[in-house]
């Protein structure tokens, strides 16, 4: 596949998504029979739902022939004629027994309980007192069964009433109330009929269930989130088994809810799906095998060639010009790295060119820049130094000339600094635990003391303690720049010249900003302000404040930037990051020694 053609290629590449279209085709097929399945399990848990109904309706009419034959009974009317208490608690088992019921219970005339009898576990006055009255209020004529919970055990309860002779007497004597508890027979009865298993709740508790006690827990949780009152299908989780859960609320009186849970093993149910799944799983390990040795002969033609050719592009971003290209893969893609290899070269010889251009565009800038400062300061040194050797000249009139010289030499010992310091940017800081606050107040007073400066205006009072650490000697020489530079264009405002300095901390971070009320920053220069030997404006300066000012700036981890410039206002910002300084700091000046001088700081 060496010399393949692209479209060969392409060719190999649709076989591989053909097969992947074949495996989607059975992944279909896969859920076509899931569905299928869970359609067959939601109808077994209708039919469920319909059986336990039944069997509800049956047990329910079977109970009302009961109680309405209990309640026949002379012996049981004799028993409620006494009205006695005692009498009637004594005399109740035996009728109890009689019934075969699971619950007992015997009320007098106004629905006071006398007595109670049930299997399982103890019920209290207390507990059945409530829910018989709840019964008693909403079965007119106590003719309707009653589901009730008493605890978590739920009973289905058929009221009667007893009268003494003939109901049309009115005499009547009290009510007897018989019920057998929905539990574990009935959930084992649907069981049977429905295939599937079945659990009672009362108050999200299990009251009887046909799931092996193990995974109670989980179904007691999982039962939560089903919705009875829709019935809708869900799939739950017991003991790491899935089962297809619905929900039925069951109708009870007084507090509390019930319903009734029909689970059916989706696990058991998909072996069928499991076979397929096992089919699906062959094929597509097929599948995947024949497409991982497609994709490594596409990877050898195609795809490796064009990863070293990015490689090689983005090698080339980052000035490496000498990044291996690979000379293997498709015909086209050879054809590509020989191209860009070409293309590469070409630029290398371009960049060279344009790198020599502008070192002696530079270098002539810097030249003529200079060559102008030079000559002015020279041209006023030699004609004061030329009028101070005139013989007439007096002793105030010579000592005006000598301060004229000494500005002149000032400003060419300024020129000859900032060139030097220009030259000596990136290399390592002298960093010292400094404080930000004297250090711009010294800055200050030394820009006054430039003559370009004694009639400006400089306000940098109630300026905030800051400390970090810093290189002193440079970033000093960076704020010199900018404040000189305000006064200079203040000097030039329509008003009277005031250069305001201001000092913040916010958060790790220090601001120092430098405002001025000139006329504000050309529009012409604003895209190049920060390039060597940009000025406008000025008279003299060979452009390179505001550079070394940027320079040093980035060098503490920080900048500088224009953040204002309006006729009257321009505000320059300089910002340090104090965890970089700290950081550069334990880097170069070691650990110990920032911790020290931190704490003599302190």
């Amino acid at each position: 596949m060496k010399h393949w053609r692209m479209r060969t290629t392409l060719m190999v590449s649709l076989l591989a998504v053909s097969l992947g279209l074949t495996a989607t085709c059975l992944l279909i097929i896969r859920v076509s029979v899931q569905q299928e399945i869970r359609k067959g399990l939601e109808s077994d848990l209708t039919h469920s739902f319909s059986t336990f109904r039944n069997i509800s309706r049956q047990s329910n009419e079977m109970l009302s022939r009961e109680a309405g034959l209990l309640a026949d009974l002379p012996s049981l009317k004799a028993l409620m004629a006494t009205q006695d208490l005692h009498t009637i608690q004594d005399g109740s088992p035996e009728f109890w027994t009689t019934s075969g019921s699971d619950f007992f219970a015997l009320l007098s005339q106004n629905g006071k309980l006398f007595t109670h009898l049930n299997r399982g576990p103890a019920l209290t006055d207390a507990q059945v007192a409530p829910g018989l009255q709840a019964c008693m209020a909403t079965a007119e004529e106590a003719k309707e069964p009653c589901t009730i919970a008493f605890g978590h055990s739920l009973y289905e309860l058929s009221i009667q009433q007893l009268y003494f002779g003939s109901p049309a007497n009115d005499s009547r004597l009290g009510y007897v109330i018989i019920g057998y508890a929905i539990g574990s027979q009935e959930a084992q009865d649907v069981s049977e009929a429905a295939a599937a298993d079945v659990a009672i709740l009362v108050d999200d508790e299990v009251s009887a269930t046909t799931v092996p006690s193990a995974r109670l827990q989980d179904l007691s949780l999982s039962s939560r989130s089903l919705n009875g009152a829709t019935r809708q299908p869900e799939t739950i989780h017991l003991d790491r088994e899935s089962y297809l859960a619905a929900a039925s609320s069951l109708s009870i009186q007084g507090q509390g809810s019930a319903k009734i849970v029909v689970l059916k093993s989706y696990d058991r149910a998909s072996e069928y799906l499991r076979q397929v799944n096992q089919w699906v799983l062959a094929l597509g390990f097929s599948s995947l095998v024949i497409g991982l040795m497609l994709a490594s002969a596409v990877s050898r033609t195609v795809t490796r060639p064009l990863e070293a050719l990015v490689a090689g592009a983005r090698a080339l971003g980052q000035g490496d010009f000498t990044y291996s290209l690979t000379t293997e893969g498709a015909v086209e893609v050879r054809e590509l790295s020989l191209a860009f290899d070409r293309m590469r070269g070409e630029l290398k010889r371009t960049q060279a060119e344009l790198i020599a251009s502008d070192r002696l565009a530079t270098i002539g800038r810097m030249a003529n820049s200079v060559s102008h400062d030079l000559r002015h300061h020279l041209s006023a040194i030699y004609a004061n130094a030329e009028f101070m050797s005139h013989p007439q000249a007096g002793a105030e009139e010579r000592n005006e000339l000598l301060i004229e010289v000494r500005d002149g030499v000032q400003g060419m010992t300024n020129l000859i600094e900032s060139l030097l310091l220009f030259s000596q940017t990136g290399q390592i800081l002298q960093m010292r635990y400094e404080s930000i606050t004297q250090l711009v107040e010294r800055t200050v007073s030394s820009v006054h003391q430039h003559p370009e400066c004694r009639e400006v205006q400089i306000l940098a009072a109630d300026l905030p303690v800051v400390e970090a650490w810093v290189d002193g000697t440079k970033l000093g020489r960076a704020l010199y720049n900018l404040v000189l530079n305000a006064c200079q264009a203040a000097r030039n405002g329509n008003f009277r010249p005031v250069v305001e300095i201001s000092l913040a901390e916010v958060g790790e971070r220090v601001r120092i900003g430098v405002s001025d009320n000139g006329r504000g920053v050309p529009a012409a220069i604003r895209q190049t302000l920060f390039q060597p030997f940009v000025s406008a404006g000025k008279e003299n300066g060979v452009g390179l404040g505001l550079t070394l000012a940027q320079h040093i700036a980035q060098e503490h981890g920080g900048e500088v930037y224009l953040e204002e410039s309006v006729a009257g206002k321009t505000s320059f910002c300089v910002i340090l990051n104090k965890p970089w300084l700290l950081a550069y700091s334990r880097k170069h000046a070691g650990p110990a020694l920032v911790e020290e001088r931190q704490e003599a700081g302190s």
